[in-house]
């Protein structure tokens, strides 16, 4: 599904650049739970952006699906994030004055898609992550860890190939962010979702198959 070749990053210029990247070979298949880790800087949420195309390289390839993402306009590739991607943030990211049901149904509404179709739609993602009956409380009305499934039914109602998930637990206390992991992992093994997550917590990680390790731009370690 997703290939990187010789994948480099630079910001800044001259001696004020900084190599967030150098020389990055990684290869993601369909179906895979991926936990890339490392400390500050070492360059996991640079290539998790580039992963999403909220990032461009500097140097080196990125395919998804086949497709080289360079070759792609600036619109193509919003489309690729819009229709192939789905993001989950430590953040949550979620309209703070509207209900569950209508922050999960927002990408179908940028799909223009029908009213009807969008609420039906929004209230399976909202029972695929065990939240049906909140349909219509706000995020003040929901936990934290409720606010977290309500931001991954968001990434779900597109059907992405692919979900992103940048520091899922990282406002959750420890009971919360397991049951986060325990509902990606089943995700991931009951409809095959691929999911690529960053984390710094080691007992997060264990609930990924794979486990690449980044250190100063590179990857130190891929272990399966």
């Amino acid at each position: 599904m997703i290939e990187l070749h010789q994948l480099n990053k630079i910001y800044g210029k001259g001696t004020a650049s900084v190599q967030a990247l150098h020389n990055v070979d990684l290869t993601i298949n369909e179906g895979e739970f991926v936990a890339m880790m490392g400390p500050s800087g070492s360059g996991k949420s640079t290539c998790m952006n580039i992963l999403g195309c909220l990032d461009s390289p500097s140097q080196g390839e990125y395919l998804f699906q086949g497709t080289a993402v360079a070759d792609l306009s600036r619109n193509q590739r919003a489309l690729l994030r819009r229709h192939f991607i789905g993001f989950v943030f430590q953040g949550f990211n979620l309209l703070a004055r509207t209900t569950a049901l209508e922050n999960v149904e927002l990408p179908l509404v940028y799909r223009k898609t029908a009213k009807r179709e969008r609420h039906e739609q929004a209230r399976a993602a909202l029972a695929a992550v065990g939240l049906e009956g909140r349909e219509h409380h706000t995020p003040a009305e929901l936990s934290g860890g409720q606010q977290q499934r309500v931001a991954i039914a968001r990434a779900l109602i597109t059907n992405p190939a692919v979900l992103l998930a940048d520091e899922p637990t990282g406002n959750l206390d420890s009971a919360r962010g397991h049951e986060i992991m325990e509902l990606l992992t089943s995700l991931n093994r009951e409809r095959g979702l691929t999911v690529i997550m960053v984390t710094h917590e080691a007992d997060i990680a264990n609930y990924a198959r794979r486990v690449v390790h980044f250190l100063d731009g590179t990857i130190q370690q891929d272990l399966s």
